[in-house]
């Protein structure tokens, strides 16, 4: 910034910009009000049907967001503009102070182009001579160079803020320009250092690196400009070297039980820069991807994948990156496996390769383990990349119908991973065999067919489960029935395909109905696409999750709270009765308590087989993964949100989600978490038939207890009848569950007699 500028500056226009900015906010503040407490809330519990109850209430909910981060960025925008206006005008001030000051030591400052000199006055000497000059100038000048710093860092951060949306606004939250000026500049430090020779790397480099990123790590600002700055090959090359003992002998002999922490760091880092959407970001992912098959050097047989991979399993990573790189990933996966006749060996980790994941799970050799980390932070890229096609039936490969046509067989991602693939071999830290490939797969189909994040319960902004999602549950369930052992044999992945099942009861409630033209589709409504699938397949399914303990549990008790939403919607006179199963309430209790009690039932299968079977598990494993599932459920019910969403018990959300039906469902959960305390089943011991009848027991309480808090709950006359039917329908049930077991024994990898 020139002197004149500076000093003759008039603020008026900045001053009135600033003003502006505030009165949109308030303007911006009462849209973001009206979309949240009107369009948004009223999209939640509105009467949707077909596409609109997933697309429609999606788009409205993302409409509605985008109200709140204009709101943010532009309160970002104008508190930058604010600071750097009030922080200008203190410069202006400093500046005429000074010079002011040196007219008192008869100084004379004069402009000269867009510089200044400062001179004794012709007169008159200062007292100090040419140290007074000096000494004016360098204050002078200092007073420029910060005002120069001020207007080109705000500008930089303003343009930085805006470049974060391509489309839309960003949520990125800056109160001044220090704050914003400061993650850019931090950026430009720590890639500076990331960009070192591993050798000349220092320990002290490394604790900047490790305690920047994760203080920085969900800056939108800093985490675009660090990874553009340090660019997509030099973070391959940086986490490459750093994991070779050869060249980062000195930070690894003294940091090497902090790698962990700058792996998770960075990832995050990176996943909040792939979520911006500048032209330098979008480079970056394109030219990451293409790097992705390609060695680090003419000297390494280390791929761009393998070290990216590992740099991913932290964090929400943008959707179209997660695709892309995961269409080229597979693309890679079958030039390396011809088409997915044999072992990824490109992958398999050799002793002389670097350990690219240093979470101790595994080497981080295999691209496919941190990719599908990622993918299960990300719902809608996991639901895309399972979809889609591994080979078709014109490509060449050796995947034959098993229909004895012995013709090609067109696989999708899903079918391949799940089903096809030879994972490479791979060890922990203790040298056990690694299970955190296929443990990410589940986790990411997780997120895929349920669409939220894997690990969490979904909340009342989570849509109902569209098309895609629903075909792959059809995948998962026709799969695991097609052959147990997919899972039997990898037994932690059940926990994560136990809460998939949990989120589709209504679809699965209505598969054991064997009803297709009568009104099941009324007795268990479905928002969103219902998954279409076979009674014999959810069996065998349920069957094979009983024998799980984390699994049996998030089916048991997703049951029971979709149990007392049922009764209460059924029970509730509000409910309009064109959408009420149009039988008596005894029809209705009967047939809702049946259906439950065979799922209960089909579990109960499993947990024997667990118990009981060579597999020899404790009872008190079930009953204590089902006392585990408590906290998880504590703050759902009474919203109505996992009867309401998490289980779409209705289009009518505000029928669901009302006071009653959490009360109703809480009453249930309560009753199945003190039996789990108590160890209902532990008395059984290896009693099979014991064991069976006390499951059975349990189930008819809680169908009664349903029942009876529905009925109390509407002051319905029958109510001293309610029980009796129920328990009539939970019989019947059990009975179900027993003949269809019995009937499947024979296709099972195992003998399993029920009662």
């Amino acid at each position: 910034m020139d002197f004149e500028a500076l000093h003759s500056a008039n603020f008026k226009l900045l001053d009135d910009t600033v003003t502006d900015w505030t009165s949109m906010l308030t303007k911006l503040q009462a849209l973001k009000k009206d979309a949240n407490d009107g369009l948004h809330k009223k999209a939640l519990t509105a009467d949707w049907a077909g596409d609109n109850a997933v697309i429609s209430r999606e788009f409205v909910g993302k409409t509605a967001g985008e109200f709140g981060d204009a709101l943010t960025e532009a309160t970002s925008i104008r508190d930058i503009m604010q600071d750097t206006r009030d922080e200008l005008k203190t410069q202006q001030r400093l500046l005429k102070e000074a010079i002011e000051r040196g007219r008192g030591k008869n100084l004379t400052v004069t402009v000269n182009g867009g510089g200044f000199t400062v001179a004794e006055n012709p007169d008159k000497k200062a007292p100090g001579g040419q140290s007074d000059v000096n000494g004016l100038r360098d204050e002078l000048q200092g007073i420029l160079d910060a005002a120069t710093e001020i207007d080109n860092s705000a500008a930089t951060a303003l343009k930085a803020l805006v470049d974060l949306a391509d489309q839309g606004f960003s949520d990125a939250v800056y109160k001044d320009r220090d704050s914003a000026a400061g993650a850019v500049k931090e950026a430009e430090r720590l890639a500076a250092l990331a960009k070192k020779k591993t050798e000349d790397l220092t320990p002290a480099d490394f604790d900047a690196l490790n305690a920047g990123l994760g203080k920085y790590s969900g800056d939108p600002i800093f985490a675009e400009h660090f990874a553009t700055t340090l660019g997509p090959k030099g973070t391959l090359d940086f986490w490459a070297g750093l994991n070779d003992p050869r060249r980062a002998y000195a930070v690894g002999s003294e940091r090497v039980d902090q790698y962990d922490d700058l792996q998770k760091n960075l990832s995050l880092t990176l996943a909040t820069a792939t979520r911006a959407d500048s032209p330098e970001m979008s480079r970056w992912k394109y030219d990451m991807i293409n790097m992705g098959d390609q060695p680090l050097s003419k000297n390494s047989t280390t791929q761009g994948f393998q070290v990216m991979s590992n740099l991913m399993r932290w964090g929400n990573f943008d959707d179209q990156f997660l695709k892309d790189y995961g269409t080229k990933l597979i693309d890679t996966e079958k030039q390396a496996t011809d088409n997915g006749r044999h072992t990824p060996m490109v992958w398999q980790h050799m002793g002389i390769d670097p350990l690219l994941n240093r979470t101790g799970t595994d080497s981080g050799s295999d691209p496919m383990t941190g990719f599908l980390a990622a993918l299960s932070n990300s719902p809608d890229a996991a639901t895309d990349f399972f979809n889609a096609d591994f080979v078709t039936k014109d490509e060449d490969h050796d995947f034959k119908e098993e229909d004895g046509k012995k013709e090609k067989r067109a696989l999708t991602n899903f079918d391949y991973l799940f089903e096809e693939r030879d994972w490479p071999e791979e060890r922990d830290d203790k040298g056990k065999t690694s299970t955190e490939g296929r443990n990410n797969l589940a986790m990411a189909l997780e997120a895929g067919a349920t669409g939220h994040p894997a690990g969490q319960m979904p909340t009342e902004e989570t849509p109902p489960h569209n098309k895609d999602q629903a075909e792959l549950m059809q995948k998962i369930v026709a799969s695991v029935s097609d052959d147990p052992e997919r899972l039997t044999k990898h037994g932690y992945m059940s926990d994560s395909i136990g809460q998939i099942t949990s989120e589709y009861l209504p679809d699965i409630n209505r598969a054991m109905s064997d009803d297709s033209r009568g009104n099941t589709d009324k007795l268990f409504p479905v928002a969103g696409t219902p998954a279409v699938m076979e009674h014999s397949d959810v069996t065998r399914l349920l069957v094979t999750l009983g024998q799980d303990p984390k699994a049996n549990a998030a089916v048991e008790v997703g049951q029971a709270a979709y149990l007392g939403s049922l009764m209460d919607y059924h029970l509730n006179p509000n409910t309009p009765d064109d959408l009420k199963y149009p039988q008596s309430p005894q029809n209705t209790i009967e047939e809702i308590s049946r259906r439950s009690s065979e799922i209960g039932g089909t579990l109960a299968v499993g947990r024997q087989e667990a118990i009981v079977g060579p597999a020899a598990k404790e009872a008190k494993d079930f009953a204590d993964s089902v006392a585990q599932q408590k906290n998880a459920w504590s703050g759902a019910i009474g919203t109505g949100i996992g009867v309401g969403v998490s289980f779409i018990a209705t289009p009518v959300g505000g029928a669901v989600a009302s006071g009653v039906a959490g009360t109703v469902s809480s009453m249930v959960l309560e009753h199945v978490f003190q039996q789990s305390e108590t160890d209902v089943l532990k008395d059984a011991g290896k009693d099979a038939a014991k064991l069976w009848e006390d499951s059975k027991e349990s189930n008819i309480e809680m169908s009664q207890l349903a029942a009876q808090e529905a009925a109390k709950a509407h002051n319905l006359p029958y109510a001293d009848q309610v029980a009796d039917w129920a328990k009539y329908g939970s019989d019947n049930g059990f009975n179900d569950a027993s003949d269809n077991a019995r009937h499947m024994a024979d296709d099972l990898e195992t003998e399993i007699q029920p009662g």
